[in-house]
């Protein structure tokens, strides 16, 4: 998400990580859960090349699971506009 003032954060993808669009939404939630985790220890040690590498990972699960979320809005925004008459 941009902040207000227009500037853009660059954030990266970790490059070692395929595909992942084999996995579903609880994985994807499970696997950013275990990986907030992870994140607040590196911050805890101040480890810096470990917080840069799972915010990585995390950026490419992130990814994956809001592209898994805009396919399930627009399957279910056609199914809504499907059904728009009410019942007599």
């Amino acid at each position: 998400m941009a902040p207000a003032n227009g500037t853009h954060y660059n954030v990266m993808e970790h490059p070692f990580i395929s595909d992942l669009s084999d996995k579903n939404l609880e994985e994807l939630q499970e696997k950013l859960g275990d990986l907030t985790k992870k994140l607040n220890f590196a911050y805890r040690m101040g480890n810096g090349p470990m917080i840069h590498q799972i915010n990585m990972v995390m950026e490419s699960y992130k990814s994956a699971y809001n592209k898994k979320m805009d396919e399930l809005m627009k399957k279910q925004n056609i199914q809504a506009k499907v059904n728009i008459q009410k019942d007599k």
